[in-house]
């Protein structure tokens, strides 16, 4: 029988997913070729606020330093342009005329402010090193049609990051507002006496206004700039960040799987003792522990200056090496502090060293004695 009660009751209910309240499952920090991989494609960690700031604090310190001579220069153009206007139309203006007067115009703002503007432009490079090293990349210029999808583009407009940008804003027009009220405030009765000034005075004193104002802006900007760096840095480094098994994949497609790596290292020790164990029945004598190390050496004088290791092993292979000493009738001797020695100092197919050649003399004598060579 249908309860119409619960009917009712799950026409209220709302669907819900658990993904939605589980904990972000990116835990594991950027690998390195992680972090190369995203620079190849232009994400980094920078502020835009901390380079637009740094260029206006080097523009207007270079106006502070310079403002007398741009204003002379601008007071300079205006007379050569305008000043024998009179004589100009008296002797007939034409177009030619008008183009030369601007062309001269443009000649000189540009003459006078290149220079200045270029140093805004170098801060902005330097800074721009400073923040994300050099490393040329076209890639954010590559058009992506993932780029002009509208639901894409939605939620970038709501996202957390466009949030903080607009809190930004925010904050850079309140304190634009304020310092230009607060200077604006305070310099009012300057402001009234310009009708009273000469041309360069009145220039000078509003050039230096605007300086002075234009400082204290930027110099908030750069600590907001600073601020912004931080906060990008922590951003992109979370934004970086990995899963457990994108840690896995990207280890297994750079280094290889580790089960085959392992299977790989096993068949190459398989092939390595099977080769050790042909040369073995050459050797002169098997030194042992007597029951976890087995070394087997041959000398001949002919073909080396030293000794040679042809095999050696522990435990199970240790037993495995002197059954087949016996089957080849090689002596086998105990020699402790020998046979740990040579396990642990010298590699299969390398001769004894120096520091072991009393040793290991003692021993080959001893089983030269006993085949009746010396």
């Amino acid at each position: 029988m249908i309860d119409i009660d619960q009917i009712k009751y799950a026409a209220y209910r709302m669907p819900y997913h658990l993904q939605f309240f589980a904990n972000d499952d990116k835990t594991e920090e950027p690998t390195t070729k992680k972090l190369q991989d995203a620079r190849k494609e232009g994400q980094v960690a920078r502020s835009k606020e901390l380079i637009t700031s740094s260029s206006l604090m080097v523009l207007f310190v270079v106006l502070k330093l310079f403002v007398g001579f741009i204003g002379e220069n601008f007071v300079n153009a205006y007379r050569k342009s305008f000043g024998g206007i009179d004589r100009i139309v008296g002797d007939g203006f034409t177009i030619n005329t008008a183009e030369r007067i601007l062309s001269d115009s443009i000649q000189t703002i540009i003459i006078t402010c290149l220079p200045i503007f270029s140093f805004a432009v170098i801060v902005s490079i330097v800074v721009n090193i400073f923040q994300v090293k050099w490393k040329i990349t076209a890639k954010p210029m590559m058009p992506k049609f993932s780029k002009l999808n509208p639901i894409n583009g939605f939620k970038k407009l709501i996202s957390k990051d466009k949030i903080v940008e607009l809190l930004i804003e925010v904050i850079k027009i309140a304190i634009i507002s304020y310092i230009a009220y607060n200077t604006l405030k305070n310099e009012w009765k300057t402001l009234l006496i310009l009708y009273d000034m000469k041309l360069e005075q009145a220039i000078l004193l509003i050039g230096n206004m605007v300086i002075d104002l234009g400082f204290k802006i930027s110099m908030l900007f750069l600590i907001i700039g600073f601020g912004d760096l931080i906060y990008q840095k922590i951003k992109f480094k979370k934004e970086m960040r990995m899963t457990k098994q994108e840690v896995k994949d990207e280890f297994k497609n750079t280094e290889g799987d580790p089960q085959t790596k392992s299977r790989i290292r096993t068949k190459m020790r398989e092939v390595s003792q099977r080769r050790m164990m042909q040369a073995l029945p050459q050797a002169d004598v098997v030194i042992t522990n007597p029951t976890h190390f087995a070394a087997a050496i041959k000398y001949d004088k002919d073909s080396a200056q030293a000794p040679i290791l042809l095999a050696k092993g522990a435990d199970f292979l240790a037993q495995k090496i002197k059954e087949i000493a016996k089957e080849n009738n090689i002596e086998i001797v105990e020699n402790k502090p020998l046979a740990r020695m040579l396990y642990y100092n010298v590699e299969i197919g390398a001769e004894i060293p120096p520091e072991l050649y009393q040793m290991t003399a003692e021993v080959l004598a001893y089983v030269y004695g006993l085949k009746g060579k010396i």
